[in-house]
Order: structure tokens, then C-alpha cells, then sequence
């Protein structure tokens, strides 16, 4: 193995028509800590956070890596390491305080790090780390939810990389009734192949549109986009009505749950690897939905791929997510290329 890899980082905060928003670069490859496995990435995605950070924070003349899915082939390890060996494949989605997986050679804590489905190819694979964490906790650690939960739940967004895992999540793991928001007749589609008992148009007025199909009200929302919705979230749920967001919008108030005593959640997939670095339920989840979709009752979530990996290739892919209305994710294979 060489001594430097090939990578995609910036150093200055710009609009991703500019050249400079990502450009390709030349790095030493790291040595691995205790826990963590060195990963030759043979393919990536990209999410709105790759897109929030790049735009958002500004290295000031710092060289920094995004990336925040990955999947691909351990080639070394750590001295600590026991949950994988050399040679395995594997996908994850690593760690927003170390460096991005947008490298040829990636290091990502063991711990957080799921065997990659057999059944799909690295590209496809790296489509789902990132949103089926944050779908899963969402699901489960923020709504305590399980096998014989009932009810229902609303997925707003649900043609999104994240939505169209807590669809299927909650289709395959729980009793409830899962409505999605969709608008466009083909994320309609989407989100009726990925199993939602019902989907209503999240344009115009969503709390009618949505007690056309539940007039009783929900007993759950997720929600990847708030700024403004609160209020509708209100009318809609059931007394002890949950709600967990994973946007960030300014002076949000949520003081209009509380005559149905209803909860806000909010959902971060990187709490865990940043403050409860022992955690292993990542791995764990992830090991699990390879075996579900190995067994077909999980879908890839894969739209739009590009390849191989390099700083044109990355602007386009940026391009696509912050243009919004994304079904499902887009992805990048065919590592660094030759």
C-alpha cells in the first residue's frame, strides 16, 4: 500500500458552482487507533449534512474531508479490534468530528461499522448507513417503539433518503399504520412501493390532507423539514402525540404540543459515536438490516449514481441534494478510479 491516497476535501466555504468548492487532493494514509478499521472506500453518498457543512463551515484556508457514508474492504486494523478482520466488506457511516469518508482509505470506529449486504454491490450499500441509523433511532430509540406497536405514523418527506427508511423500518419492524407525505406523482410512487399504507400530498394543507386518511389524528411524525410546522404537528397529533425532527430550524417553538401533552424528540445519528464512543448499537442495527435486506423485506434506496469518486463527480452530487426534491439517495461507486 502507497503512503498517500487520493482524496476530495475544500478549504473555503463556496457555492458549488465554483471549481474550488471541491477539489481533489493528495493525503498521507492514516494508521489506524485501537478500535478502528483502516477501509479501502469503494463507494459513497451524499447527504444534506455533506452540503450544510461545506457551505456552512468555513476551514479558513484548512484542508477538510466530508463525507458521511461509506462502503468498502477493511484492509488494516486496529490492536483492539474484534468485531471484524482483514478482507471483510463493510458500510457505515462514521463520525462528524474525524475525517470524512471521501478518501481512498478511510478510518471508522468499529463499533459504528455494519458487514455490508451480500446481496448488494458497494454503491448500493452506501446509500443507507447515514439514513437507516437515523431512521432506526428515530423509530425506536426516540418513539420506544417494537414489534407489537400500533397506531400511526406520519413519515413527512417520506420520498427522502431518511423517509424512505423509516417507511420501510416501520413497515417491516412494527404494527403501525404508516402514512407518507409525498407531492410529485413519481415520489408518490416511491413511497407507495416502499410500503406506506397511504400516501397524502405534503403541498397546501397537510393537516386536512392528512385526516382525510387519519381523521382521528396521528400518533407519531417524523420529520426532516419543521421551520413552520409546528402548529399543523399540533392539530394533528393524538393526546401524547410524538414528534422527532432531524433539521435544525431557528427559534423553533414547540409550546403548541402541549395541550395534547404532546413530545418533541430530536434525532442526531452522530450523538452516539461523538459521546458514547463504547456504544455498539450501531454495528448492531447495521449488521441487522444487511440480514433484512439480504432477505428482501428491506429495499436499497439508490436513485442516482455517479462514478468513480473525485471532486467533479462529488460537486455534481452536491448539486443534486441541495436542488431538494431527491427520491431516495444518490451515490457514488467505482472508488477513486485508476
Amino acid at each position: 500500500m502507497s503512503n498517500t491516497m487520493r482524496a476530495v476535501g475544500y478549504r473555503k466555504s463556496l457555492p458549488i458552482d465554483d471549481q474550488e468548492s471541491l477539489v481533489d487532493l493528495e493525503l498521507p494514509v492514516p494508521a489506524p487507533g485501537p478500535h478502528d478499521l483502516l477501509v479501502r472506500v469503494e463507494a459513497v453518498s451524499v447527504n444534506p449534512v455533506d452540503t450544510k457543512v461545506r457551505s456552512g463551515v468555513d476551514p479558513d484556508g484548512e484542508l477538510k474531508v466530508l463525507g458521511y457514508d461509506a462502503a468498502g474492504v477493511v484492509e488494516a486494523v486496529g490492536d483492539e479490534v474484534t468485531l471484524f478482520a482483514v478482507g471483510d466488506e463493510v458500510y457505515y457511516a462514521g463520525n462528524i468530528a474525524r475525517a470524512g469518508t471521501n478518501s481512498e482509505y478511510h478510518l471508522v470506529d468499529e463499533r459504528i461499522t455494519g458487514h455490508k449486504p451480500t446481496s448488494l454491490d458497494f454503491t448500493d450499500a452506501a446509500a443507507l448507513p447515514l439514513t437507516t441509523i437515523t431512521a432506526w433511532e428515530t423509530l425506536f430509540d426516540r418513539f420506544k417503539l417494537g414489534a407489537d406497536s400500533t397506531g400511526t405514523l406520519l413519515v413527512t418527506g417520506a420520498a427522502g433518503g431518511v423517509g424512505s427508511m423509516v417507511v420501510q423500518l416501520a413497515r417491516a419492524l412494527t404494527g403501525l399504520t404508516v402514512i407518507g407525505t409525498a407531492s410529485r406523482p413519481e415520489s408518490r410512487q416511491w413511497v407507495t412501493e416502499l410500503g406506506a399504507h397511504h400516501v397524502v400530498n405534503h403541498h397546501g394543507d397537510l393537516v386536512k390532507n392528512t385526516r382525510e386518511v387519519a381523521p382521528d389524528g396521528v400518533d407519531y411524525i417524523f420529520s426532516p423539514f419543521s421551520a413552520g410546522k409546528v402548529e399543523q404537528f399540533a392539530q394533528l397529533i393524538r393526546v401524547g402525540g410524538q414528534v422527532t425532527a432531524i433539521d435544525e430550524p431557528e427559534g423553533l417553538d414547540t409550546l403548541p404540543l402541549k395541550e395534547r401533552s404532546g413530545a418533541w424528540h430530536w434525532e442526531l445519528m452522530f450523538s452516539k459515536p461523538l459521546f458514547a464512543p463504547e456504544d455498539t448499537s450501531q454495528h448492531e442495527l447495521l449488521d441487522q438490516v444487511a440480514r433484512l435486506v439480504d432477505a428482501g423485506t428491506l429495499l436499497g434506496t439508490a436513485t442516482q449514481r455517479l462514478r468513480p469518486i473525485s471532486a467533479d463527480t462529488l460537486r455534481a452530487a452536491h448539486r443534486m441534494v441541495e436542488e431538494s426534491g431527491m427520491i431516495g439517495k444518490v451515490v457514488l461507486g467505482g472508488g477513486f478510479g485508476s
